[in-house]
């Protein structure tokens, strides 16, 4: 049963948050983050070190509230609980000098055992949190914090307020994990004894990742952005932990960042020259010659002004800039860079600035003031990073309408929604890989809309400052994440209210939503379209080797058959259908299309009449000469004739090659019609007048065994000179598969030959 009387409250533990305390992103996010769940109905602290460099100001408004010691391996530290409310905020600053009252929050010899103690404090002080409080989410962020879920499970488990703490962690850049020296894990972390520990901490022989031992005892992982999410579980962009966030990926989200909408707003932002709206951005052109001016540039409105606020770093992709750079300002691109960074960055930037005076203006230096009313006066706003966890320069950008040009990675690819030319779509500018001709490509398909078509310029700009990017939409996801591991918690219905007014502009906001899905659903419609077709294409060839399979045993039956009986026949049944093929072309131009339809009924049919004409006409082997075999002649014609036109479903196979054959066979019947015969008397060895006999008698025989086996094909004997003339394909096809009877052919074809012979022979001498 959910209890309605209890709201979700949560701590959230960041080694730095705005304003107090701020180096980068993750200040802005715990500034403003915590700020949205209180609005969204959830109750919340902010732990922070308390470091020397915050302000005094905010130091005079701390209270007192607790302390306590906190042990640390062989150590036991004073640990002070400062409150301070802050915008409806209440902030836990964590106070030991020894270890926060330095100059800078990182950077120091120490910093393992500083943020080993920042981690345990959080954990001991969720007992001296103020009275009615109790902690169902632990939030950690980065490195700094990322030992407190080690250490709650580890060392706190066993304690009854410990037992309802879910833990979260949220990785901002996974590049920066905290790996130390394993003598950290006994001398500081004292968990060298637990084996579960120690051996989850441990990333190589001699060194341990607090990162990832939070990997291992997190009960969520979140990320800073979707597309982040899945890019640090590869090993590109994983840094050694791909391996563990893959494994567990079930548990891995990612959720863009937002930014302070009031703090970056043109229509009240006090930093810039003059201020517009969305819909009157006339203010926007006096900034841009205010800041052109401010930098040396030539003051037209004509030249796009492109701008870089950015961290002089090759992970933010100046080699690309370094690369295009000269053919961007030779192409009338106006370019201003603020920014610190690596010294080769900072000596080319000022070599261009000398080169193009008027185009370029670099400003090596930290200028917060400098960088909004860039933001406000430029046209477009580079950034190829090579990755990109999240990214705010982006959005604070199009909050102020100009236009991003930015890589497809990580946050700027869900942020950032590609300008199509067809619809008119988009919010910005995109390229695809880390590749300098592809980022000078896409920063003049900008300057080519905004010289071309300013209609569409202005289209675009107006729905990249459409665009809601904040922290409300953000806070509401987080908080279905915390609803989701406390489901005994009922969630308020003002913030169910306030969902479903979000939902809507949170599909708007998020390009990268939309548009993902949709490809995703593509990738799997293509991936199942091969699958489709491979699972048809194997479904069809088994048919089709039936078939064939069916089709040539009955070619090798009716082979088999006809070469035991003679071989001369088969010979001769290639000479006798060309003597045919004339009459057969009418008969096959008829049966074609009866062909298919009846090639199954047709197969048995046509075993029938190969078979019968030849044991007709083999039967009677009579010595009167002229008469009988005359008339055998005539009426194998006929026979034959009527067993080619049945036959000619079966060997429909090949229709083709047997109409094109027929044309030139009639020509050489009589030559080739003599050969059997001559062979026939020339193996007796008769006298000259019978052998003029013989031939003349034994012409028409020949004519009946040639008829008598029509389904036989020529077979490849060494003796017979018509094999040359049968087509070649034919005899390849059945070569192999008539070789074993082609042994037997010589001894059936002798024997008859002689006893004809003789008989003819005598019947010639009567007759004289």
């Amino acid at each position: 049963m959910a209890d309605s009387s209890k709201k979700m409250q949560i701590v959230f533990a960041s080694a730095e948050c705005a304003p107090f305390v701020k180096t980068g992103g993750l200040g802005d996010v715990a500034g403003s983050l915590p700020a949205a769940l209180v609005r969204a109905g959830a109750e919340v602290i902010v732990m922070v070190p308390k470091y020397a460099t915050i302000k005094d100001e905010y130091k005079a408004q701390m209270e007192h509230f607790s302390d306590f010691y906190v042990s640390l391996g062989w150590r036991n530290e004073y640990c002070g609980l400062e409150k301070l409310e802050h915008d409806g905020v209440t902030y836990m600053f964590i106070d030991n000098e020894r270890y926060f009252a330095r100059d800078y929050p990182y950077g120091f010899f120490d910093d393992g055992e500083r943020f080993a103690f920042f981690s345990k404090a959080i954990t001991e002080s969720l007992q001296h949190l103020p009275e009615g409080f109790e902690c169902d989410i632990l939030h950690c962020n980065d490195w700094q914090t990322a030992l407190a879920p080690v250490f709650l499970r580890e060392f706190y488990q066993g304690l009854p307020l410990y037992e309802r703490v879910k833990t979260v962690f949220s990785i901002h850049n996974v590049a920066f994990q905290g790996q130390f020296s394993d003598t950290v894990m006994e001398d500081i972390l004292g968990v060298a004894h637990i084996p579960a520990a120690a051996t989850q901490l441990r990333c190589d022989a001699c060194s341990i990742n607090y990162m990832l031992g939070a990997l291992h005892y997190a009960d969520a992982i979140t990320t800073v952005s979707p597309t982040y999410a899945g890019e640090i579980q590869t090993p590109e962009f994983g840094e050694g932990l791909d391996g563990v966030l893959r494994e567990r990926s079930y548990a891995l989200q990612g959720i863009l960042n937002g930014i302070d909408v009031a703090g970056f707003d043109p229509a009240t932002d006090k930093r810039i020259a003059a201020n517009y709206t969305v819909d009157d951005r006339s203010g926007k052109a006096v900034c841009k010659a205010k800041l052109q001016e401010e930098l040396g540039l030539e003051v037209r409105d004509d030249r796009p002004l492109m701008v870089m606020v950015t961290r002089l770093t090759r992970q933010k992709g100046m080699d690309l800039v370094m690369y295009a750079l000269d053919r961007i300002l030779a192409g009338g691109v106006q370019v201003a860079v603020l920014g610190t960074g690596d010294r080769d960055y900072e000596d080319g930037l000022r070599y261009f600035q000398d080169k193009y005076p008027g185009t370029m203006a670099a400003r090596i230096e930290f200028d917060p003031a400098l960088s909004q009313r860039m933001y406000a006066a430029a046209d477009m706003f580079l950034m190829p990073s090579k990755f990109e966890p999240c990214g705010l320069s982006q959005i604070i950008a199009m909050r102020y309408g100009t236009l991003p040009i930015v890589r497809e990675t990580g946050g700027l690819k869900d942020t950032v929604q590609p300008y199509n030319e067809f619809t008119g779509e988009g919010t910005g500018f995109s390229f695809s890989n880390f590749n300098g001709d592809e980022m000078g490509d896409a920063v003049f398909r900008a300057a080519r809309l905004f010289w071309d078509n300013r209609e569409a310029w202005n289209q675009l700009v107006t729905q990249a400052m459409s665009q809601d990017f904040s922290w409300t939409r953000s806070a509401d996801k987080y908080l279905d994440l915390y609803f989701f591991m406390h489901p005994e918690i009922e969630r308020p219905a003002a913030v169910e209210a306030a969902e479903a007014v979000e939902e809507p502009v949170a599909a708007e906001a998020e390009p990268a939503a939309p548009v993902k899905e949709p490809a995703a659903a593509k990738e799997s419609k293509a991936e199942e379209k091969p699958a489709a077709e491979a699972e048809v294409k194997p479904a069809a060839k088994p048919a089709a080797k039936k078939t064939t399979a069916r089709k040539t045993t009955a070619k090798k039956a009716t082979t088999t058959k006809a070469a035991a009986s003679k071989t001369t026949a088969a010979k001769a049944t290639t000479t006798r259908k060309r003597t045919t093929a004339a009459a057969k072309k009418a008969a096959e131009a008829e049966a074609a299309h009866e062909v298919k339809d009846e090639a199954a009924e047709a197969k048995p049919v046509a075993k029938a009449p190969a078979k019968t004409p030849s044991k007709k006409t083999t039967a009677p082997k009579t010595a009167t000469a002229k008469k009988a075999t005359t008339t055998k002649s005539t009426t194998t014609k006929a026979t034959t004739t009527k067993a080619t036109a049945k036959m000619t479903p079966k060997v429909a196979a090949k229709p083709a090659v047997k109409v094109e054959e027929a044309g030139a066979e009639p020509k050489a019947e009589a030559a080739i019609e003599a050969k059997p015969a001559a062979k026939t008397t020339a193996r007796k060895r008769a006298t000259t007048t019978a052998k003029k006999t013989t031939t003349k008698a034994a012409a028409p025989k020949a004519e009946a065994k040639v008829e008598e086996k029509p389904a036989v094909k020529a077979e490849p004997t060494p003796k017979t000179a018509e094999v040359k003339a049968a087509p070649k394909a034919k005899a390849k096809t059945e070569s192999a598969k008539e070789a074993p009877v082609s042994p037997a052919a010589p001894a059936d074809e002798k024997a008859p030959t002689k006893k004809t012979s003789v008989r003819k022979a005598t019947t010639a001498r009567k007759r004289r």
